[in-house]
């Protein structure tokens, strides 16, 4: 769809990528990447077992990348086969080696989030730092916990935020008690050490829990790799002590990634399937496929994926709750101006505080092209409009720019600024979007 050369994990493109409007019905079958989400977790399990792993249709982008490089810094032997997309992990058993070593979580929440409750097991010190994007977002939820664990945390800059040196200690067992209604992550990396504590964990959330998906897909790789979490009401969790254990575990197909590929069919016309993507999953984002039936479209999932057609009618709109599955929130917020009437989404106040302020960006975007939106506290509404020619900003933000893409597979003259972002959680994306056009 462009002469110019997909972005590497390590590289960006400069220059705005205009997109090229599709001429007529998609008809495509894509694969995705694995599950960003599910290879970090997987690493974590994987390095604090007590032998070696290997993780299966891992991701490689720059977000597992980070984790991938943090593991290699504490010391610990990871190797990685790109051709297979496989990574293989020989643990700790637990022990995090010591290491003077400055660690570095580059822009990756999730990296960042399951790194510091990691470094708690450790004896040593670690200067954990960050991208300037990721160092503006707040970590007192990590601090404080580990802290209360045991180890001791200094920030280095701003209280509260990375970068920060984390001192291992000797960790008592305790009940944690941490708000619900924050990032998911903080739970997540918190849970994941549970094993390795003397006498386990037991976590007890203040509010509600949004992004509850998340959180149960921590728990779902956890129990594969051999730990036992048991779950005695709504927000609790208790985190028996044992061990990690070595396996051959297979990541899943990124089912955010996929929102993008099943969208395009939705507001192009024709069809898109995605190989792989199937239900039961662990991952809470295969419901965007859900949305996109509600709103009329043709959703079919069998055993071997998940496919949409578009259908006669268009898409109506409606009012959808996104609070467990706000990654596709951007997804969706491109679809809503192809809709008959307008599109609600609720639910989503927590995105605020992602890569970028995510409601802020997509209002600020849309409405740059032409398309009325309102916002409120937890979501926005967006009318039906046809967008207008214009360069989007992306803010950084790797959904932003694979999100506002879509726009331009159905309208003339929409380019993305910063393309080269995606390759925080999906490096081949033009390929694939280029392939849904029927141009790959």
């Amino acid at each position: 769809m462009t002469s110019q050369p997909p972005p590497s994990p390590l590289t960006s493109l400069a220059d705005p990528l205009p997109i090229v409007p599709v001429g007529g019905p998609l008809d495509a079958t894509v694969e995705v990447p694995g599950s960003k989400s599910i290879t970090n977790r997987a690493l974590v399990c994987a390095a604090l077992s007590s032998g070696t792993s290997v993780l299966e249709g891992a991701l490689f982008a720059d977000d597992t990348l980070a984790m991938v490089g943090v593991l290699e810094r504490l010391g610990l032997d990871v190797v990685t086969d790109t051709d297979r997309s496989n990574i293989t992990v020989t643990g700790c058993s637990g022990k995090v080696p010591a290491t003077a070593d400055h660690l570095d979580v580059r822009q990756s929440g999730t990296t960042a989030r399951f790194t510091l409750p990691l470094l708690a097991l450790g004896s040593g010190s670690y200067r954990v730092t960050a991208h300037p994007q990721m160092q503006a977002r707040p970590m007192t939820t990590s601090f404080d916990a580990i802290r209360s664990l045991g180890a001791d945390v200094e920030a280095l800059a701003v209280s509260g935020h990375l970068p920060a040196i984390v001192t291992g200690g000797e960790l008592r067992s305790q009940l944690i008690r941490l708000p619900g209604d924050s990032s998911s992550q903080f739970l997540s990396g918190l849970l994941m050490i549970g094993p390795c504590l003397p006498e386990g964990l037991r976590l007890e959330l203040t509010t509600e829990l949004v992004s509850r998906p998340y959180v149960d897909m921590t728990v779902a790789v956890m129990e594969a790799f051999g730990a036992r979490v048991h779950r005695p009401d709504p927000r609790t969790f208790v985190v028996e002590p044992g061990s990690y254990q070595p396996t051959r575990y297979r990541v899943e197909p990124d089912a955010s990634a996929a929102s993008y590929p099943l969208a395009a069919a939705a507001i192009c016309g024709g069809r898109v399937r995605v190989e792989g993507l199937v239900t039961p999953a662990i991952q809470g984002d295969v419901a965007f496929a859900g949305v996109l039936a509600t709103m009329g479209a043709d959703v079919t999932v069998d055993s071997d994926g998940t496919e949409v057609r578009a259908v006669a009618g268009g898409l109506r709109g409606g009012t959808f709750d996104l609070t467990h599955f706000s990654d596709t929130a951007q997804t969706l917020a491109v679809v809503a101006p192809f809709a008959s009437s307008p599109v609600t989404v609720t639910g989503i106040g927590f995105i605020r505080r992602k890569e970028t302020d995510r409601i802020a960006a997509v209002a600020t975007e849309l409405t740059r092209c032409g398309i009325d939106v309102t916002v409120d506290t937890d979501g926005w509404t967006i009318a039906p409009g046809r967008p207008r020619p214009t360069v989007v900003h992306t803010y950084e933000d790797h959904r932003m720019a694979m999100s506002f893409a879509l726009l331009g597979l159905a309208a003339e003259g929409i380019a993305i600024s910063d393309p080269g972002c995606v390759a925080k959680t999906f490096p081949g994306y033009w390929d694939l979007l280029g392939r849904v056009a029927g141009r790959g």
